[in-house]
């Protein structure tokens, strides 16, 4: 056994740590993905032309949109007249501490590197905004705007969960710069320009009037918040917690009823007399990474007590076991499917489910009463019936004739 004279070595380095330990800092808002969940598909969260904030800044890959960056700050500074910077940097570093602390990891930027990040990227974000509203704005020359490929990344990349930089950086600078009587507020151009040709869900988005949109983090946790529910409270219900729901097929056989829903939230399920509602969906190449995304968000949210994006994805991800479950489901007009084939759009689904907290609260009413109808032995029988007699007319005859030569015998039995 060693013996130690004064104080444990061991003990003064512990505490040394603990002196120079950091607290959780309430801002933080800004998350590296947790490996777990990036090793499902590590490229849905990574950028793929352009690096916004920290996280991703300097890799290869990225450095073609530095350029540009420096381009969209030249144009804005001719258009305001101006030829000087000093009046912005000075702004970014009175914000530099409290955007250092919505990083969730320490940022090894200096102070000068860090005041210069936040604005070619603000800067750049709002110009990209102001460049899609307003057409006076547009240089034809300018390659984002020329090549759709170029301008559908842009946006891809524009919501990924760890390419943040804070949505208080964005709204000093677009105060700073905004042209009088020309343009609306930033929340509006960012809705309005995230919401066409991208989201599976766009025509679900609502209006800037939205209480939610207090103390809005960055871009991500807008385009949530403009087109998820206001906050509700889960009733604590005592009833039996379910959390899954039968697939598509299997709902079929048990007499369910599957339609699209008209009109609604996207997060909208509807049940009444054995037909269940369900909102479109638009699939394509770029959905995977906004569902993971937006679930990211949901799973470091600390203020998100209901889990709309991973409830919801939970959902789908019971209903399209199989590509015959897709199947189903698309002949119904619910999704809309842009990917390779049927089997694609089940995979997604399944996939995007592991290794996420999911607790289904907000459809627990919705799969109590679907449970409940599919245990009436009255429903599949129909159902049973429904599919072996009714699918063909042929079939339909055949079932009307055997009824007719049973009632027949009936009645001759009746007159014996």
């Amino acid at each position: 056994m060693r013996r130690v004279d004064g104080p444990d070595p061991v003990s003064i380095r512990i505490h040394e740590k603990l002196v120079g330990l950091t607290p959780n800092a309430p801002e933080c808002c800004i998350f590296r993905v947790h490996t777990l969940l990036r090793n499902v598909n590590q490229k849905a969260y990574d950028p793929q032309l352009l690096s916004i904030g920290p996280y991703h800044r300097g890799k290869d890959g990225l450095r073609l949109m530095e350029d540009h960056k420096l381009r969209y700050l030249q144009l804005l500074l001719q258009r305001r007249n101006e030829t000087s910077v000093e009046t912005y940097i000075k702004a970014m570093r009175e914000l530099e501490g409290r955007a250092r602390r919505c990083y969730a990891e320490p940022i090894s930027l200096t102070t000068d590197e860090f005041v210069e990040m936040m604005l070619l990227d603000g800067c750049f974000i709002i110009e990209l905004f102001r460049k899609f509203e307003m057409l006076d704005l547009i240089d034809e020359r300018d390659p984002i705007l020329q090549f759709g490929w170029m301008f559908y990344s842009l946006k891809r990349d524009l919501l990924l969960f760890e390419n943040q930089i804070p949505f208080f950086v964005l709204t000093k600078l677009f105060k700073m710069t905004k042209v009088p009587n020309q343009e609306g507020n930033l929340i509006d151009l960012a809705v309005l320009f995230f919401q066409v040709s991208l989201l599976p869900f766009g025509h679900h988005i609502s209006a800037s009037s939205h209480e939610s949109f207090i103390d809005i983090e960055h871009l991500l946790a807008l385009l949530y918040k403009s087109f998820t529910p206001p906050s509700v409270g889960i009733e604590d219900n005592t009833e039996e917690k379910l959390n899954s729901i039968p697939s598509a097929t299997e709902l079929q056989e048990a007499g369910v009823k599957l339609k699209k829903l008209q009109s609604g939230s996207f997060f909208d399920l509807k049940f009444n007399n054995g037909v269940l509602e369900i909102p479109f969906l638009n699939i394509d190449d770029g959905s995977e990474s906004i569902f993971r995304n937006l679930i990211a968000y949901e799973q470091y949210g600390r203020n998100n007590d209901v889990k709309y994006v991973t409830d919801y994805v939970s959902f789908m991800d019971d209903l399209t076991n199989s590509p015959k479950d897709v199947e189903l489901i698309r002949r119904q007009g619910i999704i809309e499917n842009w990917l390779s084939d049927d089997e694609a759009v089940s995979t997604m689904f399944n996939k995007l489910g592991e290794n996420v907290m999911v607790s289904n609260d907000y459809y627990a009413q919705i799969f109590r009463d679907v449970k409940k109808h599919c245990r009436e032995r009255k429903n599949v029988w129909i159902a049973n019936l429904r599919h072996k007699y009714f699918n063909s007319p042929w079939a339909l005859i055949s079932f009307l004739a055997i009824g007719f030569v049973m009632k027949s015998c009936r009645k001759q039995s009746t007159k014996n």
